[in-house]
């Protein structure tokens, strides 16, 4: 893919190096000229340019792009420069960088944004993620909160520990993609028993993550956490 990133900073290099290393093409549009660190990410396009400015994105041409990212740490950057690549540029997908946790609300499809990554939330989520067992923790959010990554690590109470994948009644618009076992990573087999200590990992809808809580954690799991709440 070509990929465009707004903002040549730490966070916009070390995005544009994994995606180079992934084979992807990664332009960097950077406005200051003290950011212009070429050295740092040799294979990538380097552009000295403000990306808030609609000529400044066609010479780029953005409208080339599979991909924007809006990864600067200023908020009200990564929101016009969302806006003007997809209703300006029709860019297939845009994802943008979310600074201040206050300001998460604004990132969604009004202004742009195909896919909002919080820095608190991420951080928060990891945190919850490392130190929780027997609760679901939800990783991140796709398209809007149409869908969700959840993680549930097993306690050895889980009704279903022992048995069958297929043996579990997931409900409709939940799926479960991947189960983390020690060092090791796991794509999901019907016939592969869950053990405790799993780390399951679940796509799903918002509307079933308490269904989801509750099969996996017992029909009680969502009263405790609401109590707990």
């Amino acid at each position: 893919m070509r990929i465009a990133i707004a903002g040549a900073g730490n966070v916009g290099r070390s995005i544009a190096q994994e995606l180079i290393d992934n084979g992807h093409q990664v332009m960097l549009i950077e406005r200051q000229p003290r950011m212009l660190r070429p050295d740092r990410v040799p294979t990538a396009d380097w552009v000295l340019a403000d990306a808030c400015e609609l000529a400044s994105l066609e010479e780029a041409n953005v409208a080339g792009c599979d991909v924007v990212v809006a990864a600067t740490g200023d908020d009200k950057v990564n929101l016009v420069v969302s806006l003007l690549a997809k209703t300006e540029f029709a860019v297939p997908r845009v994802v943008a960088r979310v600074n201040r946790a206050e300001n998460e609300w604004l990132f969604n499809e009004q202004w742009g944004v195909d896919v909002a990554v919080s820095k608190p939330r991420v951080m928060a989520a990891l945190v919850e993620e490392a130190v929780t067992v027997g609760d679901l923790v939800r990783l991140m959010t796709f398209r809007q909160g149409e869908a969700n990554l959840v993680e549930i690590t097993l306690p050895p109470t889980a009704p279903y520990v022992g048995q069958p994948i297929h043996a579990v009644p997931l409900p409709r618009d939940a799926a479960l993609v991947a189960i983390l076992r020690g060092k090791r990573v796991l794509v999901p087999s019907p016939d592969d028993p869950i053990e405790a200590g799993d780390e399951l990992i679940f796509v799903c809808t918002a509307q079933v993550e308490d269904d989801v809580r509750a099969v996996i954690l017992g029909p009680d799991s969502v009263e405790r956490t609401r109590g707990a709440a």
